[in-house]
């Protein structure tokens, strides 16, 4: 029988997103193995995102412009972090904002 995908649920970040053009950092936690999903809730249109700093122990998967997947490696406990360049305009200005996570991997 084959095993079919579990959709991963919301990354529980806590911080705040600034406005296009300002950088940000967020923290959360995800389980040894676990995944979960951030996606970007900047006001306005997201015209492209990068990864500007992959993960070191886990990876990350982009699922469209304003979202990602996150894993951590599996056995893996500490801390992680990774990076996310998005450019777009909104309704109180334009440019690139750069996304910093911090993971508490348990």
């Amino acid at each position: 029988m084959p095993l079919s995908a579990q959709a991963a649920s919301e990354c529980p970040v806590v911080g705040t997103m600034s406005s296009w053009g300002v950088n940000s950092t967020g923290y959360f936690n995800v389980s040894s193995g676990g995944r979960c999903l951030f996606p970007v809730k900047l006001d306005g249109v997201i015209a492209g995102s990068t990864v500007s700093q992959k993960p070191a122990h886990g990876t990350l998967k982009k699922v469209n412009a304003s979202t990602y997947t996150y894993t951590a490696k599996a056995g893996y406990k500490g801390n992680d972090a990774f990076a996310v360049s998005f450019t777009g305009k909104g309704p109180s200005g334009s440019g690139t904002s750069v996304i910093t996570l911090n993971a508490t991997v348990q």
